[in-house]
């Protein structure tokens, strides 16, 4: 079976990617609170099929730049950062958003798509 190495935490500046999209999203207060909800919270793991059919989004290819650099870290042995997740409302037709880590979760899915993808997901409020 393949496997991933991954980072104990997401980085830094995964959490000011996540705020800056967030930002687009909601209000520039929500998304620090919510960035600050994804840092206190703990790893957890989904696969990564079902965390792009959950937000909605499609696979970007192998050939994307961003998604080659991220298969490439992959076969080096390289650790990757969790990926950083506000879950969605079924209820209310919200998808789940990937706030940062989509090219990652792509590449992931290019690599073997039943792998546990390690990520941080909170609720939107």
């Amino acid at each position: 079976m393949k496997s991933l190495k991954w980072l104990a935490e997401p980085e830094a500046h995964d959490y000011e990617a996540a705020t800056n999209y967030l930002s687009l999203l909601v209000t520039p207060e929500q998304a620090k609170l919510i960035a600050d909800a994804l840092r206190q919270t703990e790893v957890s793991q989904f696969k990564a099929k079902d965390i792009l059919r959950a937000s909605g989004l499609p696979a970007l290819p192998a050939d994307n730049r961003h998604v080659n650099k991220d298969l490439k870290k992959i076969s080096n042995g390289e650790s990757l950062s969790p990926i950083l997740l506000v879950r969605g409302d079924a209820a209310a037709a919200v998808s789940l958003i990937i706030a940062d880590g989509y090219h990652r979760v792509c590449a992931i899915e290019e690599y073997a798509e039943d792998l546990l993808i390690h990520c941080k997901i909170v609720g939107l409020g």
